[in-house]
């Protein structure tokens, strides 16, 4: 054992907190990768600008660009990470045989294929979104909530599209697959009816899902946004919205921490969804003021909502990030943020929550206060380098020079 992970959980264990029940327990919760850091939102299924509210911003050299260079990107960044997780895929990420082109309304699970034969070579779930931007039909700013039937009816049977997708993904791999349905329909300035726009989305949601599904094989999730670019006055699919239709309809709310105010912190939502839900879903992501889509970095809100999901258990929280910063080298931001995010649930799993909930229960919030400010200075890097050593995977920053050693022999020949 080595000598630092043995006087931390000494350390641990005089405060009656079993380091190897938290090394086990975190291997429990799998984080969904986003596929989308990789090729800064490019897709496969058409070129063209994003469009959407969708921007990447920077010129890192190396962006995947291919479906080749997109698994091989993936596959390294998880052999950097410690435990098994999952990768999350766009459904403009499928891939096409010669003369197998198919608009969105019209894709099959054989277009993902071959996403189907990597997850089962790496031996991972896979889980699924429908691609409601940059597309001719959504030019408008407005998809599953047109004005348009015709346009309307096109979204709508690209849902059912992926609906089968992810029960596809979910047959082959055996393991359910979580479908999040996000659109970025919005408007730029203030709405004269803000009504009518929810109520058109909502009878396209209703039928969408009068289409019967395997509740069993896909997790349906629904996610809110405040605002965003080109809809800074009111977006269609609120919080709001999308609390009571999932609760209505047996479904799960997801929560971005990207999109909701500058100052809100998600963290609190999560224990009050779980009173009325058997789950939540979450995009873990760093909001920056008007961006919300940066890095994750080990701050007070990530800590703050591993807490929370910590607190939740493994079995009531699903569980992915999401942001893409092209500013960067790709295959880092993944591993940065990933390892962040399970280095946060460690540190929460490692706090003397019960002590704490019990001091708090007494009223005696002075206590709570010391305990939880003491907590933050313990060793809990120590217990992380463990947990990477047990893994395979290099400790610390180590993990970084295989990335830099990656870029000089594989990204620094793309184009």
């Amino acid at each position: 054992m080595n000598d630092r992970y043995a006087s931390a959980k000494a350390l641990y264990q005089s405060l009656g907190i079993d380091t190897e029940a938290a090394l086990e327990t975190l291997q429990k919760f799998p984080i969904s990768m986003h596929c989308w850091q990789g090729d800064d939102v490019n897709g496969f299924d058409r070129e063209g600008a994003l469009t959407g509210g969708i921007q990447t911003t920077g010129n890192y050299p190396g962006r995947a660009r291919n479906p080749e260079e997109l698994m091989a990107d993936i596959e390294k960044a998880l052999s950097l990470i410690p435990g098994k997780h999952r990768v999350n895929l766009h459904a403009s990420y499928a891939i096409f045989q010669p003369g197998q082109w198919a608009d969105r309304d019209a894709l099959l699970p054989e277009h993902f294929a071959p996403w189907v034969a990597f997850a089962k070579k790496l031996g991972i779930g896979l889980d699924f979104n429908p691609t409601y931007f940059s597309h001719p039909l959504a030019a408008s700013g407005r998809t599953l909530s047109s004005e348009d039937p015709e346009v309307r009816a096109f979204w709508i049977r690209h849902t059912r599209c992926c609906l089968r997708i992810a029960e596809y993904f979910a047959r082959e791999l055996g393991t359910p697959s979580a479908l999040n349905i996000w659109i970025p329909d919005g408007l730029k300035d203030t709405p004269a009816d803000r009504g009518r726009p929810r109520r058109i989305y909502k009878e396209a949601l209703d039928e969408i899902f009068a289409t019967p599904y395997d509740h069993a094989l896909v997790n349906v999730t629904i996610e809110s946004k405040v605002f965003g670019i080109g809809l800074e006055s009111y977006t269609v699919g609120s919080h709001e919205f999308y609390l009571n239709y999932a609760a209505k309809n047996n479904m799960l709310c997801l929560l971005d921490s990207g999109h909701f105010h500058p100052t809100e912190n998600i963290a609190d939502k999560i224990p009050s969804m779980l009173l009325f839900a058997d789950k939540v879903a979450l995009h873990v992501s760093r909001p920056v003021r008007w961006d919300s889509d940066h890095v994750l970095r080990l701050d007070d809100m990530l800590r703050d909502i591993a807490h929370e999901i910590v607190l939740a258990g493994p079995d009531r929280i699903l569980l992915a990030l999401d942001y893409f910063d092209a500013s960067v080298n790709r295959v880092a931001a993944w591993v940065l943020g990933m390892r962040n995010m399970q280095k946060a649930l460690l540190a929460a799993m490692l706090e003397p929550n019960q002590r704490l909930s019990e001091l708090q229960a007494a009223g005696d919030f002075t206590q709570v206060l010391v305990l939880q400010e003491e907590s933050k200075s313990l060793p809990y890097g120590d217990v992380w380098d463990e947990y990477c050593r047990r893994a395979g995977v290099p400790e610390r920053a180590a993990w970084f020079d295989e990335v830099l050693a990656y870029e000089k022999t594989v990204l620094a020949a793309r184009s």
